[in-house]
């Protein structure tokens, strides 16, 4: 029986980030919309990537809200 190994992973990385207003519902800390990439890797090789916003907050790093 052959038994095959795979790496796969996915990346996220902010490319822009500009402040809005209002805060962020879990720890009080100011939001910000940041334009994201995703990048999913097969073997080290990237294979698909894709670019969405998000509001984020820049306290905690939680995503509040995101626009795909």
């Amino acid at each position: 029986m052959v038994c095959f190994c795979f790496l796969v992973d996915q990346t996220r990385k902010v490319e822009r980030c500009k402040p809005v207003a209002g805060t962020c519902s879990r720890c009080g800390g100011g939001a910000s919309v940041a334009d994201m990439m995703t990048r999913t890797r097969f073997c080290y090789v990237p294979f698909y990537w894709k670019s969405w916003k998000a509001i984020i907050c820049t306290f905690c790093g939680a995503m509040l809200k995101s626009y795909r």
